[in-house]
């Protein structure tokens, strides 16, 4: 079995302050371990890396994680652009976790993490001996996330389950589209990114409570569970009503008109969702005869004739542009906006002063664009404390500061526990 002398808990150097900040951030001094590829996984480490946690990303030698080589298309080195952009704030190790000396080297580090976050498929760890249950008995305070398609149990726990398959079978795809139109998933993947941030907060708050008992314990965290989380008004319009939700285009099951609306050259969205608004909208366009119309009355009136209330409202609409309504509606107090293209909105006046596109450095491609922190902390601001790595770039150092000599390193590689 490995040995290694017993490093001080979180003594490398991941507990720096956030610049100008004058304190560490949130997370600086807590250890995560990586064991996660594609999205979900990934995206939920680095969000506890952009906090100041120091996530050390165990990667398969050889091939690393699956989107290093996703996309169809090459960047000036072997790593993809979404790889790129889900994998900042982190350390990467390469290690082969089916060898016993690659096996023997996790199990070391597991002593003084506290989160383990893996997204293989169920059982997988267990074959491999490195399970929450194995885990926990060599470090109790250990917080260990198992991220899955479908759950850790249940019948269908052993699918393979990416986001297509989480947004068909939670029901999704159901409402997403038009009515009468094929499928159609939803543009982003709402179960991928929804999982990783259900599971942060999972992680964040089985933290807390081990500082307060001593004691981790297991996140069963599934692409499944959190799309039919985001079912909020579809899945009550059918408990209230019993009717099965079907998809509405860009309408909403609450409030009308709240959609996207053609003007004389395009689309722009808009909203009137109460009375108050419903009449500033009327009176902006001179229609008081869709204040007198019965049909549009209430707003149970209006969603019961959205269709014949948007043809109404068209009418007026087709007689100027977008742009021009957009900025007509906001002086009226009444929610509009354009419809942008994702270059449109990181590229504009406000998405530039969110600085929600940041460029970083990094060793291989120079610099590299990176979607920015999505919510923002005042006292600690997050930082990019380090470009998404290399494939086992920081191998060598991760062990030493777990009191490896490089004779030992070299040992353990000659036992394959670094390779293929």
């Amino acid at each position: 079995m490995l040995q290694a002398d017993a490093p001080s808990p979180h003594d490398d150097d991941t507990a720096q302050a956030a610049p100008g900040a004058g304190r560490p951030l949130p997370l600086a001094g807590i250890r995560v371990l990586d064991v996660t590829q594609v999205m979900a996984g990934p995206v939920c480490t680095m969000l506890l890396g952009d906090l100041g946690a120091d996530v050390v990303k165990i990667e398969p030698p050889g091939t690393g994680d699956q989107t290093r080589s996703a996309m169809g298309f090459r960047m000036k080195g072997d790593d993809s652009m979404g790889f790129l952009n889900m994998n900042r704030n982190k350390r990467s190790v390469a290690l082969n976790l089916k060898n016993e000396s690659g096996r023997a080297v996790f199990l070391e580090m597991v002593k003084t993490a506290d989160i383990v976050v893996e997204n293989y498929r169920p059982g997988v760890m267990r074959k491999l001996g490195i399970d929450y249950e194995t885990l926990s008995r060599i470090n109790p305070r250990l917080v260990y996330a198992s991220i899955s398609g479908f759950g850790q149990t249940g019948p269908w726990a052993q699918r393979p389950g990416f986001d297509l398959m989480a947004q068909a079978m939670s029901g999704v795809m159901s409402v997403t589209g038009h009515p009468g139109g094929p499928p159609v998933k939803a543009g982003v993947p709402v179960a991928d990114i929804g999982c990783a941030l259900f599971a942060t907060y999972a992680i964040l708050a089985a933290y807390i409570g081990c500082e307060k008992t001593g004691r981790g314990q297991f996140i069963d965290a599934s692409l499944f569970d959190s799309a039919l989380a985001f079912s909020i008004w579809d899945i009550s319009e059918y408990w209230g009503k019993g009717t099965i939700p079907e998809p509405l285009g860009t309408a909403n099951r609450m409030s009308a008109p709240y959609q996207a609306v053609r003007a004389a050259d395009g689309y722009f969205v808009m909203g009137a969702t109460n009375q108050k608004l419903w009449v500033q909208l009327c009176t902006e366009l001179d229609r008081k005869d869709l204040l007198d119309d019965p049909r549009f009355a209430t707003i149970s009136d209006r969603l019961a004739h959205r269709v014949a209330l948007i043809e109404e409202l068209e009418k007026s609409f087709a007689t100027r542009t977008a742009e021009d309504w957009v900025a007509t509606l906001l002086a009226r107090g009444i929610p509009a906006g354009r419809m942008n293209t994702y270059p449109e909105a990181f590229e504009s006046e406000h998405g530039m002063f969110r600085e929600m596109r940041i460029d970083i450095p990094h060793p291989v491609e120079g610099t590299i664009p990176n979607i920015g922190f999505p919510v923002k902390l005042r006292g600690t601001p997050q930082a990019v404390r380090r470009p998404p790595p290399l494939l086992g770039q920081h191998t060598h150092e991760v062990l030493a500061e777990r009191g490896l000599s490089d004779d030992a390193i070299a040992t353990l590689a000659a036992e394959g526990a670094f390779a293929p």
